[in-house]
């Protein structure tokens, strides 16, 4: 695992002690970039954020501001080590909560991008989308999209009023999922 473009590039990130995460692969990661564009200037939330690594990319690339949330204690520690070994930490907050908790709370400034990467087979994408499409306006800017990170075989169309899926892309035992309001 290591930073693919920007001001860190090259650099190595830790990955979480134990079996508990699943890091985004690197050629995943370069495509969603690729994919996304220029990111500077924006704010986003990398929640389940694991190692960080996704949201550390963000930074790299000149995103102004990355939210991390984990509930587990090793993966937090793994996020601000890896913050600090690329030196840029000054970008982010991290906050060790339940996501649920999180997006339970009020007064959130709307994010650019809302990166979703759960534990696997536990549905805990749907419920996710099902809590952001209830008000997606409170959780993004007027072009601002949900980016989900699921194994394909958990992949299923959902009954969402206000959060429109426009592309897919199958990158062999990962999925990344795009939806915008509207």
């Amino acid at each position: 695992m290591r930073v693919i473009s920007g001001k860190a590039k090259g650099r190595k990130l830790k990955r979480v002690p134990g079996d508990s995460t699943r890091p985004i692969m690197d050629r995943v990661k370069e495509n969603l970039f690729n994919i996304l564009g220029d990111v500077s200037g924006e704010r986003w939330l990398d929640l389940f954020a694991g190692t960080g690594q996704v949201g550390i990319e963000a930074l790299s690339r000149g995103a102004a501001e990355v939210v991390f949330v984990d509930k587990v204690r090793p993966a937090i520690q793994t996020i601000q080590a890896n913050l600090q070994a690329t030196g840029l930490a000054a970008g982010a907050e991290v906050v060790q909560m339940d996501a649920f908790a999180y997006l339970r709370r009020g007064e959130i400034r709307p994010f650019h991008l809302i990166y979703v990467a759960p534990p696997q087979y536990l549905g805990l994408w749907e419920e996710v989308m099902a809590v952001l499409d209830v008000r997606p306006s409170t959780w993004l800017t007027p072009r601002g999209i949900v980016v989900v990170q699921i194994d394909p075989k958990e992949y299923r169309e959902l009954p969402l009023q206000n959060l429109t899926p426009y592309q897919s892309r199958r990158y062999g035992n990962t999925r990344l999922c795009f939806y915008k309001k509207g």
